[in-house]
């Protein structure tokens, strides 16, 4: 017998192993190609989780908890994920993997909305972009399942669930730190201040999206606002929070979906891109 057959687990490396079965979103058709619209709209998606996992990795040994190192751990490798699946699909159309696409693309190339490179701040910022973050992609998730593209559909099926996870472990930060101290409540009350004006970008139609959505492809933003503005109210009150008012309650202008960014996503890509830029092609 050869060393292989020695091995019960034979030799197996994630690079190896065909996206089909490693992600659902190549399963839903191995080969599969986006059509032009389709890739675009599967890139925002994919940046939007790329960006926020990278954002959540920062807290590995930083976090309050031991726990919570592992808890948002985990919920950025769930992103990386729905990136990865999202950013192969989006490169069908163009030949480009998913790599290609993470570290060889430049700040005005990135399709992410504002919300999800914002900084981390302090741990109750973090918190309350992460329950703007995962009550939006949740409601996209859920509708996105019912996609005339079977490959969007499965992505989004099977991110739906991860998601669901990641709107509970948020949620129950959220009331944690409103109903703890009296700091921890005044910096739960700032993590929204400074969220809230990022939430628009999120629901915002444009051309791309209308045409998506006329075909049953693409979930036309807007119409998930009225189930994500409930779900925010639902737990706002329980936190005996408020919506930002007055000179707290501006809005963004927006621009990630066209390409223009904030001066934050600069270094972040900077740093999530400095490895693979330094040695291009390196193996392990």
């Amino acid at each position: 017998m050869s060393g292989a057959d020695l091995d019960p687990h034979g030799e197996v490396s994630v690079d190896r192993l065909a996206l089909a079965e490693e992600l659902a979103g190549a399963g839903a058709g191995e080969g599969a190609v986006a059509s032009e619209d389709a890739a675009e709209y599967a890139l925002r998606l994919g940046d939007d989780a790329l960006v926020l996992a990278q954002q959540l990795g920062m807290w590995i040994t930083r976090a309050p908890e031991l726990e919570e190192d592992i808890a948002l751990g985990n919920i950025g490798l769930d992103l990386i994920g729905h990136a990865r699946s999202l950013l192969h699909y989006a490169g069908s159309a163009t030949g480009r993997s998913e790599d290609e696409l993470a570290y060889w693309r430049d700040e005005p190339e990135w399709r992410n909305a504002w919300l999800f490179e914002q900084p981390n701040g302090d741990f109750a910022c973090t918190i309350a972009r992460q329950l703007v973050a995962s009550l939006y992609l949740f409601e996209l998730y859920s509708a996105l399942a019912d996609s005339t593209d079977p490959t969007l559909a499965a992505i989004a099926a099977k991110s739906v669930k991860e998601v669901d996870y990641h709107r509970d472990h948020s949620t129950q930060w959220v009331l944690r730190l409103a109903g703890g101290t009296e700091e921890s409540r005044r910096r739960m009350i700032r993590g929204v201040e400074v969220t809230w004006p990022y939430v628009d970008e999120l629901f915002a139609d444009d051309e791309l999206t209308e045409r998506l959505a006329a075909d049953g492809v693409a979930v036309l933003p807007s119409t998930l606002r009225p189930a994500f503005e409930s779900a925010v109210d639902e737990v706002f009150a329980e936190a005996a929070l408020e919506r930002p008012t007055g000179r707290t309650a501006y809005t963004a202008s927006g621009g990630g979906r066209r390409g223009s960014h904030t001066e934050h996503l600069g270094p972040l890509l900077a740093e999530m891109q400095v490895l693979a830029r330094q040695h291009p092609g390196a193996s392990w």
